[in-house]
Formats: structure tokens, sequence, C-alpha cells
């Protein structure tokens, strides 16, 4: 079943390869019967996946490079499957906002469907080859996506996103080695999670380190965050809405799969590095997002500032703390996801995010104002919603060891509610700006993309328990409890 999920938008990218450039609607239907596939499935897994078990599910293995003892080796677990889930439903939500997609349709849905296959592999993948390669296999594409239909600056966007990631991923894989000659000869994630915590403190330090690096770029945490506001504000609409959602939490997931249950002494002496990381996303992300006139770059500000709460969460080294990491990277996805719809529903009107050039649009367009609303809300913590749950269970499970960062990292949450609100009342309330007099409410496409997402953002705010119950087995066996 893991191997459909991964491979059938891969199938479906090489089929639309084959397809004439001027068949665009058969070039669409096919990306979104490929990415359909993949969630339908990933859906069936819910009936069987087990969530009292916290033991690898859905394990997949066959010899790969026998002689290198590679593995082609697949399981998911209570860490892994909600993203895998997140990855399916918010990739065809994107695909429904790529309708607008009108340069190169072809090619664009072509490296879509490749990105996919490439995050859906990072997070099912037992084996360090496989895995660095579907890591390796998501740079491509995210290039091509935003260097040829990003905004004015795409080139140097895309070359930006790329060297970073790239110098990361050098060093990741130069822990990647010294992990399997350390351990015998062996890639296998599983095997290494048993002897990684026997090896001395000095080598775990060392492979900590070039690891965080790998995986810092992806979250990102400071002071590797630069790269991210810009390839959001120049990357189309729908790929924005992929890097936030999914692209972002590879690396949290990274963080506790890799760094803390095979590498538990490095993890432990980089704790008060990590909390202080964690403090900084959180404060800086907020004060740089107040700071912003574009939309877009506001909300890119505000990814940086919700990944410091999953690396709080994370540093509390308490179940609360590791769930809600976990629930927060879910949550993040679906509501950031849904905010860079909407300001690509405004964009596409006006060509303008200039929050400073609208005023009153609520009057004009009701259900955008209500749309945009509701996911500001939830990203700024109300309760009710579901970015409260995930930024409370990150609070407490970092308090008990962390109380004055925790403390600190209070004011982003304020400086949060104040930028939300700020765009809220100058975009959407106050007197009509009567040069947007033609400016039409959202249409059938974007309202396809957006209301589930608006759904999921109130279901999971108001009854967590559900998705909180395929992680809770799986995050108090890494934890010994």
């Amino acid at each position: 079943m893991l191997s459909l999920i991964i491979w059938a938008p891969l199938v479906g990218a090489l089929i639309v390869l084959c397809l004439p450039k001027e068949k665009v609607t058969a070039i669409q239907a096919v990306s979104f019967i490929a990415a359909g596939v993949s969630l339908v499935a990933s859906l069936v897994m819910l009936r069987a996946f087990d969530a009292d078990s916290a033991a690898m599910q859905f394990v997949e293995r066959l010899p790969w490079i026998p002689s290198l003892n590679v593995n082609y080796s697949l399981g998911a677990d209570g860490l892994s499957y909600p993203l895998v889930l997140l990855t399916t439903f918010m990739c065809v939500i994107a695909l429904v906002g790529s309708l607008g997609i009108e340069k190169r349709v072809k090619e664009y849905f072509f490296w879509f469907l490749v990105l996919e296959t490439g995050m859906l592999g990072v997070f099912v993948a037992l084996d360090f080859i496989l895995f660095y390669v579907f890591w390796e296999l998501t740079l491509v594409p995210m290039y091509f996506l935003i260097g040829v239909w990003g905004g004015p600056k795409r080139e140097f966007a895309a070359i930006k996103f790329f060297l970073y990631t790239l110098t990361g991923s050098v060093f990741m894989f130069l822990g990647l080695l010294a992990m399997y000659f350390k351990g015998g000869n062996t890639f296998d994630i599983l095997q290494l999670m048993q002897l990684g915590p026997t090896w001395e403190p000095r080598f775990q330090i060392l492979v900590f380190l070039a690891l965080y690096l790998g995986l810092a770029v992806k979250i990102p945490a400071a002071p590797f965050h630069t790269w991210l506001p810009l390839a959001h504000v120049e990357a189309p609409t729908p790929i924005s809405v992929i890097l936030a959602a999914v692209l972002l939490k590879m690396g949290v997931y990274g963080l506790l799969r890799f760094c803390y249950q095979i590498l538990p002494g490095g993890f432990q002496w980089f704790l008060p590095y990590l909390v202080l990381i964690a403090v900084i996303n959180i404060v800086y992300g907020a004060l740089c997002a107040m700071a912003q006139t574009d939309m877009k770059k506001m909300v890119a500000y505000s990814s940086v500032n919700h990944m410091g709460y999953c690396l709080l969460g994370i540093a509390g080294m308490s179940a609360a703390g590791f769930t809600g990491a976990v629930f927060q990277m879910v949550t993040h996805g679906i509501i950031t996801g849904a905010l860079f719809l909407l300001v690509g529903v405004v964009y596409d009107r006006a060509h303008t995010r200039d929050i400073s050039a609208f005023g009153g649009l609520a009057l004009k367009t009701p259900v955008y104002a209500g749309l945009m609303f509701l996911t500001c809300f939830a990203s700024l913590g109300l309760p009710g919603l579901a970015g409260f749950v995930g930024e409370f269970m990150c609070f407490l499970g970092a308090f008990p060891m962390w109380k004055w960062h925790a403390a600190v990292s209070v004011l982003g949450i304020i400086a949060t509610a104040a930028f939300f609100l700020r765009m809220m009342q100058k975009v959407f309330l106050g007197t009509f700006n009567e040069k947007w007099a033609g400016i039409e409410d959202m249409t059938v496409r974007e309202l396809v993309s957006v209301v589930p997402l608006a759904v999921l953002t109130v279901w999971f705010g108001v009854y967590p328990t559900w998705p909180l119950s395929l992680m809770n087995k799986t995050i108090a066996a890494m934890l010994g409890k």
C-alpha cells in the first residue's frame, strides 16, 4: 500500500510527460487521478492502521543494492502516518489551486507530481539511502516550480532555496556515512535506532550536528530561515501551499525520527541550544511578520514563528510536547495552506498583496472575508480552532523544563495576534476603497480548495481526539513511557 501511495504520482508524472502539451484538460485529469489514488490509498490505510500499536506498520522490504546492504524499505507509524495523510490531502488541494496555471501546463504538473513522490517517500523510508534519495528528489521539482512559474525574482529565490538545501544535505550525507560505518555497514533506520544509543557521546554529538544542519534548513530554524520568505513570495500560490504545508515538516520529522531516536546523547547535549533557537524562531518570526506590508511575506514569516512552537515542544522532552509538535505540524499545514490560497485569491484579482492598498473589502467579498477571518484566528491560536491545540500542548510540554523560555515565547503569540488583527482591520474593515469596486467574491474553484481546510480547522479545534489518537502510542514509545 505504501508503494502505491508513493509511486502513483510518479506514474502520473510519466503519463503527463507523454501527453501532447495542447491536451491541457487531459494533463490536469491525469494529475488529479494520480494524486487522488495516493489520497484514497492513504485513507484506506486508516482502516488497517492500529492506533494502539507503536510498531512500524505496513512494512515493505526488498533488496535494492545488496553489495552495500541497501534495501527498499518502507513503513509507517504514529509519527509518519499523519504526515502521509497531510501530504496526500494537501497535494490534491494544491492541484485544485493549480487549475489557474496557464503557462507551460504540462511541465508544471509533471514537476508537481514528482515533488509529491519525493515528499511522501521521505516520511515512510526506513533505509537511509532511500530516505536521502527522496529528500534530494524534492529539491529539483521545487527549484523549477519556483524558478519557472514564480514572481519577478523567481530565479534568485529558486537558486537561494537550492543552495541552502543542498549545502545542508551535504552535511547530512556525511552524517549518514558516519553512522553506516559505525553501525556495521547498515543503512537500516530501525537497526540504527537500536545501535545509536550505545555509541560514545562525542560521536553522537558530531553526527547529530551533521544531521541537524541538513534538517534545520528545511524547518527552517534560525539562522537558516532566510531562504523561506523569499521562496514563498516568489513561488506560485499552490507551491507556496505545498512549501508551507509539507516541505517544512520534513525537517521537524527528521529531528524526531533520526536525531532523537538514533542519537539521544547528541540530542540531549543540544537541548539548551534547541530551546534557544525555538524562542528565536517564535519571537523573531512574529516580529518580522509584524513588520511586513506584503500579505504573503507576512504569512511566510508566520511559518517561521509556528515552526518555533514545534521546536519548543520537542525541547520539552515530554509526551505533551512531542505530541503537540506533531499535531502542530499537521494543523500548521492545514491553516497556513489555507492562508496562502486566500492571499492568492485577492492577488489574482488586484495583482497586489500590499496590506495598505485595500480597505473595507468585507462589504464586497463577505465569503472571502469570513474564510480569511476564520483562518487568521486559527493561526493566531484562538481556542476552539485547530491552531490553539498544538500551541497549547507545545507550551504545556516545554514549561516544566524551560519555564523562562516558555514565558518569553508567549510574546510570539501576542505579536502574532497583533499582525493578523492589523491585517484584517486594514484589508477588510473600515471605509471601502472604491478602487476595488469591481472586485468579485470567491469562485467555485477557490471555494473547493479552501472550504475543506476551513472544515478541518474547526473540526480539529473542537475535537482533536482523532488525530491525536493516531500519534499517542508512538510518541509514548519514543519517550519510553
